[in-house]
Order: C-alpha cells, then sequence, then structure tokens
C-alpha cells in the first residue's frame, strides 16, 4: 500500500490546509481555538496555548508533503483523538452530560482525528489487513460524528436557521432542516456502506458549500470576530477530513 496508490484525490491537501488554517488562528490569538476547552486557570495556559498552535501548524504541513504524511497524520489523529477530544472534551461533556451541544462539540474534533486517522492508514507502511481495520475505525467515527452534525441542526434550530442565506431559496427554514437531514442520511450510509461513497461525497461538496454560503459572508461582515476566522478553518478542516474519507470509500484499483 503506497501514496501513489491511494492518494488519489487532493482531500488530503485540503486536510492539511484546514489544520494550518486553524494553527494560524491560535497563533493570532495567542490562545487554544473553538473546540479546545482549556481551563482558564491553567498555569501558563498562553505558553500551552501557543505551543499547541505551533504543533499543529508542523503537523499540518507535514501532511501537505509526501514524504512526512505519514506521521503528520499520526500526530494529528493522536493529538486530536486522546488530547482534544478525550482530555479536553471529554471534560465538557461530564460537566454537561445533559447538553447535546457539548457532543457536537465534541463531534467536530473528532471528525478531524477521524481523518487523520483515515489518511494514517492510507499511506502507513503496516499490515494491509490492519491498515484497512484502521481505515473502517475512521470512517465509522466520521459516520458518528455526522450524526451528531445533522442532530445538531434540530437541537439548535434557532442558531442553524439565521445562518442560511435569506436570499437562498426556498426558505431558510427548508435549507435548515434539509442539511440537517442530509448529515443524519450520509452518517447512517456511512456506517452501514449503503452508498457511503456517495454519501460522503456529497458530504463533502455540502461541507465545501457552507464556506461560500456561510462562513465566508459572516467573515467579511465581520471580520474582527475571532469566531468567524475560526469557524472558517474548522468548517475547512472538515470539509478535508470528509474528502478523505470519501476517497477512502472509492473502489480500488486492480
Amino acid at each position: 500500500m503506497t501514496a501513489e496508490k491511494t492518494m488519489r484525490g487532493v482531500g488530503w491537501r485540503v486536510y492539511g490546509l484546514g489544520v494550518i488554517a486553524l494553527a494560524a488562528v491560535g497563533l493570532a490569538l495567542g490562545d487554544f481555538t473553538l473546540g479546545q476547552p482549556v481551563p482558564k486557570t491553567l498555569p501558563d495556559r498562553t505558553v500551552l496555548a501557543y505551543a499547541t498552535a505551533a504543533f499543529m501548524m508542523v503537523a499540518g504541513a507535514a501532511v501537505e508533503w509526501r514524504r512526512t504524511v505519514t506521521w503528520g497524520a499520526a500526530a494529528l489523529t493522536a493529538f486530536y483523538a486522546l488530547i482534544v477530544v478525550v482530555l479536553m472534551n471529554g471534560r465538557v461533556i461530564l460537566a454537561h452530560y445533559r447538553e447535546f451541544g457539548a457532543y457536537s462539540g465534541a463531534a467536530e474534533q473528532l471528525a478531524i482525528a477521524a481523518g487523520g486517522l483515515v489518511l494514517y492508514a492510507a499511506n502507513a507502511n503496516i499490515d494491509a489487513e490492519l491498515a484497512a481495520r484502521l481505515t473502517r475505525l475512521g470512517q465509522l467515527a466520521f459516520g458518528v460524528c455526522a450524526l451528531l452534525f445533522g442532530g445538531a441542526h434540530f437541537f439548535y434550530m434557532n442558531y442553524t436557521v439565521p445562518m442560511v442565506p435569506k436570499w437562498l431559496p426556498p426558505t431558510q427554514d427548508f435549507w435548515a432542516y434539509a442539511t440537517g437531514v442530509a448529515h443524519i442520511a450520509a452518517g447512517v450510509a456511512i456506517l452501514t456502506g449503503v452508498k457511503a461513497r456517495l454519501a460522503a461525497v456529497l458530504l463533502t461538496v455540502m461541507f465545501a458549500s457552507f464556506t461560500p454560503l456561510v462562513h465566508l459572508p459572516m467573515l467579511l461582515a465581520d471580520s474582527a470576530s475571532h469566531l468567524n476566522w475560526t469557524e472558517n478553518a474548522v468548517n475547512l478542516a472538515l470539509t478535508g477530513a470528509a474528502w478523505v474519507v470519501a476517497d477512502s470509500l472509492a473502489p480500488r484499483r486492480q
């Protein structure tokens, strides 16, 4: 299993750029980015925030280079899965286990970890059977995340609806519900393997469309908002992760 054989698309490039964008936001703010909840009372918090952003920048850049994509993907998978999801978001989930937002917020970080795992499995010099298992694990994790993303649309419809452009026909409510259903349908397809490749491709396209339709206009309207910069970076990383998953579901060439 080689990089030349498995890395046919450009999803891994987008994934790396998304992580680099998140790192750039962290360095610019001198703080942990959205989805990395760290107590304000943590000693040397600012130093740790800069160190974390620097690590993400290096790892994201490593993904962009074929010779280092394997260790870059491995580093990001371990960081997001163990540090961000388990340690950072795990504390939030324990404190707010009755709130759906705690789970959907962690899902964004888990989705990035899942993309890294699939990317690692596609390029690491490991047994083909192990690579297949790691790939499927990443796909399953991403499928669960898609379900949580869809659920968040319905749990927080009052937040989702205003994000839809008013000029987009037929109505804002329609697209808020439609995208929620689309997330859930994609998650089910990826988890069951029924039309999984098509679902992952369409999910990638939907994520990509969120940038020009939602996140970029919000950034242009309020470029001083740290949240708007972060949301654009997160969406780019999620688009890359979805693309990596879609590529992993493509039929193998003989």
